[in-house]
């Protein structure tokens, strides 16, 4: 690897949004670490990945699993000594059944466990790599559900989402997340934001989703690799800022 050639680490990888990020950057010129739990599908992705020119690499991933999140680190340090983009993806649904008045509590628990706490602990992990980086970038993989003022009109009316009382606030709560790094990262150079890939079609959703997963990936590899000087802090999609 050149020392001008960026590193790029992509969580829940191995399909998907993730997947299109990690070919989306591998486009760029990244090295892109192709995060994600499963050993088949991971190095099919690398697989494929590299058969289009990417130059990937596996790194075996469970966010919700500690030790499994410093082996990564560790796997980052050992390889590269640096990483100059994180795009924190992975993340679940808690399945159909989200009635705030009936659902299990402990679906709440697992869907916050990968969608928020996942993501610090990842990003706290590699943390001392990002700032060995020039123009380090940190993305958080949000959601529209996630926005309180499309959830609700002037009169509490719903209008956006389904009525997801795990998924929809864990993306509210990760967009909260998002500015606390922002707020301590302030004067560092690394720039933190998240990005809405818009109604997808992959696994999460059954392929209901109108957009493609590449056009999902668009926003999350454009913040990737913003310029210096570039906005941190703010919740996009492509077309523009998401009302919060």
């Amino acid at each position: 690897m050149s020392e001008q050639q960026k590193v790029a680490l992509v969580t829940g990888a191995n399909k998907g949004i993730g997947y299109e990020v990690a070919a989306g950057l591998g486009a760029l010129g990244h090295a892109v670490g192709v995060g994600a739990r499963d050993d088949a599908r991971r190095e099919a992705a690398v697989t494929r990945l590299r058969a289009s020119g990417v130059e990937a690499f596996g790194v075996p991933l469970d966010v919700t699993d500690d030790a499994s999140v410093r082996a990564a680190a560790a796997l980052l340090e050992d390889r590269y000594g640096r990483l100059d983009a994180l795009v924190n993806n992975a993340g679940i649904t808690g399945g159909p059944e989200q009635r705030p008045s009936t659902v299990d509590l402990d679906v709440v628990r697992a869907v916050v466990e990968t969608n928020v706490l996942g993501v610090i602990r990842v990003t706290n992990a590699v943390l001392p790599l990002l700032r060995r980086s020039a123009s380090p970038r940190v993305v958080l993989v949000s959601s529209g559900v996630g926005s309180l003022a499309r959830q609700a009109a002037g009169g509490g009316e719903l209008v956006t989402g389904p009525v997801a009382v795990a998924y929809a606030p864990s993306k509210t709560f990760l967009n909260a997340v998002m500015l606390q790094y922002v707020h301590e990262l302030e004067g560092t150079g690394v720039l933190v934001n998240a990005a809405c890939p818009g109604f997808v079609a992959t696994d999460l959703n059954s392929h209901r989703g109108t957009r493609s997963p590449q056009e999902g990936a668009a926003t999350p590899v454009r913040l990737a690799t913003l310029p210096d000087g570039g906005p941190t802090g703010g919740f996009f999609e492509d077309a523009g800022v998401v009302p919060w």
